[in-house]
This record gives C-alpha cells, sequence and structure tokens, in this order.
C-alpha cells in the first residue's frame, strides 16, 4: 500500500475516535480533497480489501485495514512524540512525523520503540 492510501485509513481511523458513522464527506472534509479523488481513494482501500462501504454510505474497516490503519496511527503518534520531545515545535514534528510514518521500515520502527521505552 502506497502513502496516499496509509494516510486514508489513518484519516477514517480518526475520524471513527471521533464518531462512530463516518463517510466519504467526513473524509473529504478532514483532508481537505475532492469528493471526487476521495470516492477514488477509497474505492481503492475497499477493492483491496482494507474497507467496506454500507448501503448508507458508512465506512467501515475489515479486520486488514484496522490492523494498517492503526499501525500507521501508532506510528505517527511515537513518531511524533519523539521529534517533540527533542525540542522540535509540535507542528513540525507532526508534519515530519506524517511523512517519516510511510517510509520507516518495521525494524527501525521496532528499534526506535524499545529505545524510547528505556
Amino acid at each position: 500500500m502506497g502513502e496516499s492510501g496509509e494516510m486514508y485509513l489513518e484519516t477514517i481511523l480518526v475520524l471513527h475516535k471521533e464518531k462512530s458513522n463516518v463517510r466519504a464527506i467526513d473524509v473529504a472534509d478532514h483532508m481537505n480533497y475532492s469528493k471526487p479523488s476521495v470516492s477514488r481513494g477509497l474505492g481503492l482501500l475497499k477493492r483491496d480489501g482494507y474497507i467496506t462501504v454500507d448501503e448508507t454510505g458508512y465506512i467501515k474497516f475489515t479486520a486488514k485495514g484496522k490492523k494498517a490503519a492503526e499501525k500507521i496511527y501508532e506510528r505517527h503518534h511515537v513518531l511524533s512524540g519523539f521529534l517533540s520531545s527533542i525540542g522540535v515545535d509540535d507542528r513540525t514534528a507532526a508534519e515530519d512525523a506524517c511523512r517519516i510514518e510511510h517510509v520507516i521500515s518495521d525494524k527501525s520502527f521496532n528499534a526506535l520503540k524499545k529505545y524510547l521505552k528505556k
């Protein structure tokens, strides 16, 4: 999965934490994307088995989608927290974490988490 798909999954997870029912328009508003762009992105996630969309338009995670969303969400929070803890301002830390979370290997991320637990 690419960065774009991960961003959609993370956004859906964040929105689900705020409210139980999430629709494409909520994702579009949150990400400041056009509805056609979001429809395409969600269609790809649906095709690849990460989400389902019911007859009323509500987006739900599959087990695979929930796992992927939680993984990227955890990366964002660990990385932004780490960057903030070493003196990076919160906005920059969040923006940089958003970029890093998509390219860091599992091996490096797990080593960073282990280091931070010490």
